[in-house]
């Protein structure tokens, strides 16, 4: 299934909602690879697997699955040829224990759950290797009944220690003993019995230095009274080890036998998990099991999506059978999208064997493709990029599409010039209709509403709202276009009737009115006006210093004022054409220059620099310029 359907759709968080009904790490594993099937008898033995778990969910309060322990790690250290530690091997007790449970519960619900009763006959029975490991296991370690030799290594250990124990309570009690220790206990360091020593007095003590004190004030001693039992403790512990894990193999070996049907046990009781959280959440939602069918249609009575709270309207809905193209209009924020994603998010759940919250008689249709184009962050800054996304989009769903393909698609032609726009939309539907695929699409333009009131096998579509409140009523009614809101906004908003009919009109026969204002209505300038403003002119001369308002800064006339009421002013050594009005009069040129001053000399040098960067850039006007000066020179 496509991946960006997956995501837009939101599938990914049902997904999640049913792994928090799991109850071990087993179901919730299958759920991570759970994917929408397009195999029509996949899907049917799905949603049976359901329906028959809330069947049991529905009488029984509690199904045997807690407990079960996640055992895929123990196996893959199994195949590796490690031995399993204690607490691993009582997760496979667990792991035996839940399975004889859940076989029990279900082997006598043929009459509620034919199917899922019948999985476990294919459970096998590990009683004996469960009551093996609970006689040689207790509490995370290996139990003495576990064999007779570790039985009697351990006895020949409660000896030994007695023995050490019963020698150094004799040197702590000795009179002679007294001033070289500090403290008169039994302290067990490193698996060694020693007697705690004030580091003074070390060398006076017979025996081995164990440790010391992070003050270096104490020194852990071995009295050499107990040396030679020490030494035996030490085998013994050895031998305890060595017997401990002969038994920690011979278990794991047991369950290497049988790890093919352990196997098969683990992918049982996974199944088991993850059809009881689809019955679960299909209980905690009222859920239901669908009809399907592979021909494209879709009914959908009362049905709602599955992430939206609070008082959410139920959505009626039908496409596939009078017609294989709905084009939906209505008002922003009116639920256009919400249809689109419940549509498509509840088709994937069907897919998965996931019940729908609804009324019974919905019929779903099972695709093997489901693409989307749903754009959630549309701006008029970044509406040419939109575009182009949604065709590069589309042109992909397009390469993809095949006759069983349910289409999703969000304002369809938006993001560019409306009439533009609309007629591509347009033919990209009518070519989807003709791939045979079952399209659903929203839209504001009227162009594309008019194309399917006049095509037989498109129908339109619109979501209500309230006209006295101007509130969406997010309900979507089949077989009528979306009357024009805007119109009935404006009307509640005070817009005068005249100027709405005129609109109306407009949209209707694209006629519009090019009568210009009438003299009347044109407020012209009094006399004194008139007067005032012509006094105000001053006509700019060449060489007047001059301040430029948008740049703020001083530049000097190099060409009066032309027929746009332009002139060219002369700044920084470049000449730059200004609106008279963008420009203030700071000094006139006759306050500026003698009497009778060549102005043209102050331009000399910038008109000698443009003719010698015309002629490096090859200008025709500049070598004209050129050979008409040689020839006036020498002619």
């Amino acid at each position: 299934m496509n991946n960006n359907a997956i995501e837009k759709l939101q599938y990914n968080e049902i997904k999640e909602m049913l792994k928090s009904f799991c109850v071990s790490g087993l179901g919730k594993n299958l759920i991570d690879k759970l994917t929408p099937e397009s195999n029509m008898k996949i899907v049917k033995t799905r949603l049976q697997e359901t329906s028959e778990g809330r069947n049991i969910l529905d009488i029984y309060s509690y199904v045997p699955l807690e407990g079960i322990s996640n055992i895929n790690k123990f196996i893959e250290k199994i195949e590796k040829g490690m031995v399993l530690e204690c607490d691993e091997l009582n997760s496979f007790s667990d792991f035996f224990r839940g399975c004889t449970k859940i076989k029990q519960f279900m082997i006598n619900k043929e009459d509620l759950a034919p199917l899922l009763s019948s999985y476990s006959n294919s459970i096998v029975d590990f009683k004996s290797i469960e009551d093996e490991i609970n006689l040689s296991i207790k509490g995370n370690r290996v139990d003495s009944s576990a064999s007779k030799e570790l039985k009697r290594i351990r006895r020949l250990i409660d000896v030994t220690e007695e023995k050490i124990e019963e020698k150094l309570s004799k040197f702590l009690k000795n009179d002679s003993n007294k001033k070289y220790i500090q403290e008169f206990f039994i302290s067990k360091r490193n698996g060694r019995y020693t007697i705690p020593i004030k580091s003074s007095y070390k060398n006076f003590v017979e025996g081995s230095i164990v440790e010391s004190s992070s003050k270096g004030t104490t020194i852990f001693m071995e009295p050499k009274a107990i040396g030679k039992l020490s030494q035996e403790l030490i085998v013994l512990k050895s031998d305890e080890a060595i017997e401990e894990y002969q038994i920690l193999a011979t278990l794991t070996g047991i369950i290497l036998e049988k790890i093919k049907d352990i196997k098969i046990n683990k992918e049982l009781i996974a199944q088991y998990d993850m059809i009881f959280s689809k019955a679960k959440y299909s209980k905690s939602i009222k859920g239901i099991e669908p009809k399907i069918n592979n021909y494209g249609y879709i009914k959908l009575i009362k049905c709602k999506h599955p992430l939206l709270r609070g008082n959410v309207v139920p959505l009626d809905f039908e496409v596939g059978d009078n017609y294989r193209t709905l084009i939906i209009t209505g008002p922003n924020a009116g639920g256009k999208t919400v249809v689109l994603k419940t549509l498509g998010l509840l088709t994937l759940l069907v897919q998965s064997g996931i019940h729908i919250e609804g009324e019974k008689g919905s019929e779903i249709a099972i695709f093997d493709k489901i693409f989307v184009d749903i754009g959630d962050d549309q701006s008029l800054e970044n509406a040419l990029s939109t575009f182009s996304s949604h065709m590069k989009n589309l042109s992909a769903i397009m390469k993809e599409s095949n006759r069983n393909t349910l289409l999703l698609f969000d304002e369809i032609g938006s993001g560019t010039e409306p009439s533009e726009g609309a007629a591509l939309a347009i033919s990209i539907l009518e070519e989807f209709y003709h791939m045979g695929c079952i399209t659903v699409a929203t839209t504001h333009y009227g162009e594309i509403k008019r194309f399917s009131e006049k095509h037989s096998d498109f129908e339109n579509a619109a979501m209500k709202f309230n006209k006295e409140t101007l509130e969406p009523l997010y309900k979507l009614v089949i077989g009528k276009a979306g009357n024009s809101n805007a119109i009935w906004i404006s009307r509640k908003m005070g817009i005068s009737e005249k100027v709405l009919e005129r609109a109306q009109n407009y949209m209707k026969k694209r006629e519009y009115n090019f009568n210009l204002v009438k003299e009347s209505k044109v407020k012209k300038a009094s006399f004194d006006e008139q007067e005032t403003n012509k006094e105000n002119f001053y006509e700019y001369k060449k060489g007047d210093k001059v301040l430029l308002l948008d740049y703020n800064y001083s530049g000097i006339v190099y060409e009066e004022i032309d027929e746009n009421n332009n002139l060219k002013i002369f700044v920084n050594n470049d000449i730059l054409e200004v609106n008279y009005k963008r420009i203030k009069l700071e000094i006139k040129a006759s306050n500026l220059y003698p009497e009778d001053y060549d102005l043209n000399t102050i331009f000399q040098e910038y008109k000698e620099r443009k003719l010698e960067k015309d002629i490096k850039r090859g200008s025709k006007k500049a070598l004209k310029k050129i050979q008409k000066e040689i020839k006036k020179h020498y002619i």
